[in-house]
């Protein structure tokens, strides 16, 4: 078996993506932009002359979000079971993990809290809500960048990563597991 580190950099199923090629991070696109775009949406339907096509806009774009986090948290899901528990990068996990779900759980109660009034400006304490599940959205990022970049989760090993720094033209470094990790 391998050891912990790189057993972190493997996927579990071939739903989390292949080696060097996880899903969890295109996923999240999906409701880190509906959200932010919702959010400039609730502002401006304060200064438009119509702003109820904004507000109704903004609800489309939560719900969006909404079904995008289940997606990526769905390949999070996956990504977390290859990584050691007890570990400093699990409980780094854990924390981001619970985080995102507050988050989805904060949009899924606005969604709702907004469903029968998209007619005029959005209330102030509904962009206060999306402001705030912004924000913990945006400490989570940091845990996932730090996932990722200082702890490697699902990040092909240095050696993978040497094959793209050959100059064109010349054979790649041929490892063990290249088979594998193509």
């Amino acid at each position: 078996m391998d050891d912990p580190q790189q057993q972190a950099k493997r996927p579990v199923s071939a739903l989390a993506g292949s080696y060097g090629h996880p899903l969890h991070p295109i996923f999240v696109t999906v409701p880190i932009g509906a959200w932010v775009a919702s959010l400039v949406f609730d502002v401006a339907s304060h200064v438009a002359g119509d702003p109820g096509f904004l507000a109704e806009g903004s609800l489309w774009l939560i719900g969006l979000g909404v079904a995008g986090a289940l997606a990526a948290a769905a390949t999070g899901f996956l990504d977390l079971l290859a990584v050691p528990p007890g570990t400093r990068v699990f409980r780094t996990a854990l924390v981001h993990m619970s985080l995102n779900l507050a988050v989805t759980a904060a949009y899924a109660a606005a969604f709702g809290w907004r469903l029968d009034d998209t007619g005029g400006p959005v209330a102030p304490g509904r962009i206060a809500l999306s402001a705030a599940a912004l924000a913990a959205l945006t400490a989570s990022g940091f845990l996932g960048g730090k996932l990722a970049y200082r702890y490697g989760v699902r990040v092909a090993d240095e050696r993978t990563q040497a094959e793209g720094f050959t100059r064109a033209g010349t054979a790649p470094r041929h490892t063990a597991d290249q088979g594998e990790n193509a």
